[in-house]
């Protein structure tokens, strides 16, 4: 028989925790309703003596992420008018941690550091909506990983 996972390690998508390092402060961003980053790298074809194609080389990349939030925090929108009042642009950096105490897996968490708003909503209503939300584009210079997953059993 083919050992396959467990059901119970499919990670809960709501348990997760988000916090926000700005200026010194960490807020526990409770508000948040999604969030995803990732890396984009960039390769270089390189010629290869012997060979009739070509091989690819990661010679860099950047990150960029986005996330979705409850529209009840003035903190971003801060940020912004900061921006727009002296041209200061501010950085941050954002933590997630996924752990779903039923799986074996343990837990995972990773920083973006130093994220910067691409823009962000700074007024809204729907008079259509049960509640209000709001998009939130950044990008971010690194990242770490303090934390990592556990291999599942069978792997």
């Amino acid at each position: 028989m083919a050992t396959t996972m467990n059901a119970w390690d499919a990670l809960s998508a709501g348990l997760a925790e988000c916090y926000v390092t700005l200026d010194g402060r960490r807020y526990k961003f409770m508000q948040a309703i999604n969030l995803e980053a990732s890396i984009e790298k960039k390769k270089m074809q390189v010629p290869v003596l012997g060979r009739v194609g070509r091989g690819n080389k990661g010679v860099s990349w950047s990150g960029s992420g986005k996330a979705t939030f409850h529209y009840n925090s003035s903190i971003f929108r801060e940020l912004l008018y900061r921006f727009k009042e002296s041209g200061e642009d501010m950085y941050f950096d954002i933590q997630i941690t996924n752990e779903d105490p039923v799986s074996s897996v343990g837990r995972q968490t990773v920083i973006l550091k130093d994220c910067n708003l691409d823009g962000g909503v700074l007024a809204k209503f729907s008079a259509d909506d049960e509640y209000l939300e709001e998009e939130m584009r950044f990008t971010f210079e690194d990242f770490e990983i303090p934390e990592k997953f556990n291999d599942l059993a069978g792997m």
